[in-house]
């Protein structure tokens, strides 16, 4: 089974890149805010329990609709026949985001 990388670019040009395998699942944290909670990136020897987040702002009241879409695009790489390097969730440089109610990205990492 492949292990594609999922990744983020917010506004301020900051990138991650984290496998698909790290990701833990999403929350809507506000109104128009979904958070993807993520391994911490600091190891399998971190002395504290810390996550990586991806916040994403969306459409107001469109989360569920977000919610979905990404899982469909989720569930499509694990059905994909072929490897597939990478998928981008939220590019806020490029504007190039997986669903159009994606609005940008902030990334917090080992929270």
């Amino acid at each position: 089974m492949n292990n594609p990388l999922l990744i983020f670019i917010d506004a301020a040009d900051d990138a991650m890149a984290i496998p698909l395998s790290g990701f833990l699942g999403m929350t809507v944290g506000a109104d128009a805010t979904i958070l993807m909670n993520f391994v911490n990136t600091l190891g399998p020897n971190a002395t504290e329990d810390k996550r990586t987040f991806a916040t994403l702002t969306v459409t107001a009241d469109t989360e569920l609709t977000v919610f979905k879409a990404l899982a469909e695009k989720i569930a499509g790489l694990y059905r994909a026949n072929k490897d597939i390097g990478y998928v981008t969730i939220c590019d806020d440089v490029n504007s190039v985001f997986a669903h159009p109610n994606i609005l940008s990205c902030t990334i917090s990492l080992d929270a």
